[in-house]
């Protein structure tokens, strides 16, 4: 007899949204990106950098939840989107995600903006 995993499978932690076609795409995130759901945005984000993407926008404005597997993420995406010439927008809404961004300093290396969350439009602000 085999013991069912406590962990919930990454989709029940995440769900990603990718609307919008090339040249101007944006990801949608909602839930709790971790080391277990972490290489699901990962997944969704690769592709488009390495494809016919100009402005991709990251709309974190509902996630709950974001640790260091989910700032690689942002992170090396960011480094990708440099190296591909792709103007990249990171929106962030909850405390939860602007103080790991700023703690790390990726808010400001990201131009990451505050967003109000029901609404989606940018405020810049570098404090939470």
């Amino acid at each position: 007899m085999t013991a069912a995993s406590l962990d919930p499978p990454p989709t029940d932690l995440v769900s990603i949204d990718v609307s919008g076609s090339p040249p101007t795409v944006r990801v949608t995130v909602a839930g709790e990106v971790d080391s277990t759901s972490a290489p699901v945005l990962r997944q969704h984000i690769e592709p488009l950098l390495d494809g016919d993407v100009r402005e991709l926008t990251i709309d974190l404005g509902q996630v709950t939840f974001l640790d260091s597997a989910g700032l690689c993420v942002l992170a090396a995406a960011h480094r990708q989107a440099v190296r591909q010439d792709v103007t990249m927008r990171v929106l962030a809404s909850s405390r939860a995600v602007i103080r790991p961004l700023q703690i790390t300093g990726l808010w400001d290396l990201l131009k990451a903006e505050r967003v109000d969350g029901s609404a989606t439009l940018p405020t810049r602000q570098g404090v939470a």
